[in-house]
């Protein structure tokens, strides 16, 4: 496979360098406005963003989606599942909401998987994980190579995959270093450590530390990747993510009554755990990443380096025919694609696509 062509790194895209001086303006132009036109016309056009959950079943995957965007996301059982208070998924299901707050709207698509590694042979079974996330990339590849193509490309892709550790308190699984190495590769990995209430203060931290040091030892780079910061205030508030990933949370969709104020929580026999106070779990910190203040920034990586790299390797793959302006021949995508090269920073670079409008 040929090297993927070299492409400016994000800062050299700014508008600002050594070599380009800036220019003194003698009075007010206005140039500041264009902020507010680009608000206005994303408020009208709306977002999009697709998350994907991967873990075994009975992590409380449905139950955490619910409560990171405080909506009934998974309102019904899909049919075929067993009855319980938490349904166990049988395989892949996608659910799209339109979630507006304050007039931005949020086109939401959320994937759940098969219960990964319940089976009693696991051989290959990150596949059909895998193979949707390609076929994500795919879908919208062959949409951007048409000659007449849409003004807005509908995007399916898998911008996040939250990965649930169940909370033995030990270390990952042979199966999650093995799934995690192949996953890191093709979308963003966010992993946490779920119903992180049945483990002590202590055991959390303990087995935080043996997760991390799993990570480093076996190269899986999750989100936020270190070579992607972008300037020293990236690196700063990354390096502070980083230092607690995989974040501890508990996931719950009720709310209950503490000291007369009504908070979300699960009710055990010692007491309310409360998802959003610090001192209880460190929910927070997964809903400020994922929403309040890297969305955009998974949605950048995503098209600029994960779909890049399954761009450049399908292309050179396939026989280009030309038959025309713009015109490109790819050969249909192999079933059980294997896993492209992991991302490169060379392949990022500044390129906005516009959302869909709803």
């Amino acid at each position: 496979m040929d090297p993927p062509r070299q492409c400016p790194s994000p800062s050299s895209s700014r508008p600002i360098s050594p070599r380009t001086p800036s220019c003194e303006t003698l009075g007010y132009v206005g140039i500041e406005a264009v902020l507010d036109q680009m608000k206005i016309k994303a408020m009208k056009m709306g977002f999009e963003f697709n998350i994907m959950v991967v873990g075994q079943s009975g992590l409380g995957k449905s139950t955490m989606v619910n409560t990171l965007f405080k909506s009934k996301i998974w309102k019904s059982t899909p049919s075929g599942l067993a009855l319980g208070p938490i349904p166990q998924t049988l395989q892949l299901h996608s659910v799209t909401h339109v979630i507006e707050e304050k007039g931005v709207k949020l086109k939401l698509t959320v994937t759940d998987t098969p219960g990964f590694g319940d089976q009693i042979n696991n051989d290959k079974c990150w596949d059909p994980i895998l193979g949707y996330i390609n076929g994500q990339y795919e879908q919208y590849l062959q949409e951007e190579i048409l000659i007449t193509r849409q003004r807005h490309i509908p995007d399916t892709r898998v911008h996040c995959c939250v990965y649930f550790v169940a909370p033995t308190g030990h270390s990952l699984r042979p199966l999650d270093i093995e799934f995690l190495q192949r996953l890191c590769r093709t979308v963003n990995v966010v992993p946490v450590i779920a119903r992180a209430d049945s483990l002590t203060m202590e055991e959390r931290e303990d087995f935080r530390r043996r997760i991390q040091h799993n990570l480093r030892t076996h190269s899986i780079d999750v989100y936020p990747q270190e070579c992607f910061d972008e300037d020293i205030n990236d690196k700063i508030l990354n390096c502070k993510i980083r230092e607690r990933i995989p974040f501890a949370v508990v996931g719950a969709d009720r709310e209950h009554v503490v000291n007369g104020r009504c908070v979300l929580g699960r009710k055990t026999k010692w007491g309310i755990v409360e998802v959003e106070n610090m001192k209880h779990c460190e929910f927070p910190l997964l809903r400020d990443l994922l929403i309040r203040s890297h969305l955009q920034d998974l949605k950048d990586i995503t098209h600029n380096v994960h779909y890049e790299n399954y761009r450049v390797g399908r292309l050179n793959e396939s026989h280009m025919l030309p038959r025309g302006p713009g015109w490109v021949t790819l050969d249909p995508a192999p079933a059980n694609s294997p896993a492209l090269p992991g991302p490169s920073k060379v392949c990022r670079w500044a390129q906005d696509t516009p959302s869909e409008e709803y």
